[in-house]
């Protein structure tokens, strides 16, 4: 797209097919960035893609997925350039007194409020280190800071993705 120059950084937003991921990718578009847009369903992925102001790559992907992240970022960087922004909006929550959430249902919420922000957050780090500047963003809820009934497994899901970001944070903030 000759909107935007092809050194334009790079982001990544996950969950970019609806709600918070497709304004975060809305307002990165119009700021300039190449937008990699990752969700499960390429065809929303398609649609968002589709109303952005530059170039955008659907990178379609399940980031519960043990090997996703890296899939992913691979990808990203084959068509362009390690990302410099990080949007992790992917995100799901479950309703369900302590007693009758399931075993499956516990490690649901931590495998897509945790696990994969750890992974994504693991692969794209090495490049934002190596260029000396860079942004992840983890999107959240209220409940990351406070305890609330009927949520637990998304609560203490959100309760690790606040210490998981606090922790890259104070690793890598001297880093630029």
């Amino acid at each position: 797209d000759a909107r935007v120059p092809m050194t334009a950084s790079v982001a990544v937003v996950t969950g970019a097919g609806q709600g918070i991921g497709r304004a975060v990718s809305s307002r990165l578009a119009a700021s300039g960035y190449r937008l990699a847009l990752v969700g499960r369903d390429r065809g929303k992925l398609e649609r968002v893609a589709a109303e952005l102001e530059g170039p955008a790559l659907c990178v379609p992907a399940d980031l519960t997925q043990p090997a996703a992240a890296e899939t992913v970022l691979d990808a990203v960087e084959a068509v362009w350039q390690a990302p410099r922004v990080l949007v992790i909006s992917a995100g799901a929550s479950l309703a369900a007194p302590i007693t009758e959430t399931t075993d499956a249902q516990w490690q649901q919420m931590v495998e897509i409020n945790l696990t994969a922000p750890f992974r994504c957050i693991r692969r794209v780090l090495p490049g934002m280190l190596a260029a000396g500047d860079g942004w992840i963003v983890l999107i959240a809820s209220v409940v990351a800071k406070r305890g609330e009934r009927l949520v637990s497994a998304y609560t203490a899901s959100k309760h690790g993705a606040l210490g998981l970001i606090r922790a890259v944070a104070d690793e890598v903030a001297r880093t630029g």
